[in-house]
């Protein structure tokens, strides 16, 4: 059965080496079979939410911008799969803003079950990926039907293009996307 799959890249850098990982689970997925969309937040107006949980009742937020387009896709895919540079041993800023601007979904009758996320890090650590994970974990566990299925840790990717030169790491986010 073909799945909808929405891929989020959160990082504002071109030619960054969680895009191209995740482009890498894209053309993984599609050989699947699966239909895949995928979402740049580069050129994107996304403001930070006020806290008002007037989106908590009609399920749309107050704050007019690009958030609301990504809102409609992320409750309609089957699986959301978020790819993340990661800053200072979490996910980037835009990344954690967008989770915040998700939460109209919350009340709603989504459609997503399976979540999966892409990072690169400079540390050669894997470890260094952790809060990124619990952060986007705890996001999760607001949707009781949704799980976290998957974790690329890319590690030592420091410049521009280097995860070219990670030839496991970009067969690992290809499998994935077949997997999917």
């Amino acid at each position: 059965m073909n799945k909808n799959v929405l891929v989020i890249s959160t990082s504002l850098r071109k030619g960054a080496n969680s895009d191209i990982l995740a482009d890498e689970l894209i053309r993984g997925a599609k050989d699947a079979g699966n239909n895949v969309e995928k979402i740049s937040l580069e050129g994107k107006t996304i403001g930070f939410c006020k806290g008002c949980l007037v989106c908590q009742k009609t399920q749309e937020c107050v704050v007019k911008d690009d958030a609301s387009n990504i809102v409609e896709k992320v409750k309609n895919a089957d699986i959301i799969v978020f790819a993340t540079p990661i800053y200072y041993y979490e996910m980037s800023g835009q990344m954690k803003t967008l989770l915040d601007r998700l939460n109209p979904l919350f009340p709603s009758d989504y459609s997503f079950r399976e979540v999966y996320l892409i990072t690169a890090a400079a540390d050669d650590n894997p470890k260094a990926m952790d809060a990124a994970v619990e952060g986007l974990n705890g996001w999760i566990k607001c949707y009781d039907k949704a799980r976290l299925s998957g974790v690329i840790r890319g590690v030592g990717i420091t410049n521009i293009g280097d995860v070219q030169h990670h030839r496991k790491l970009i067969n690992e986010a290809y499998e994935m996307g077949k997997s999917l």
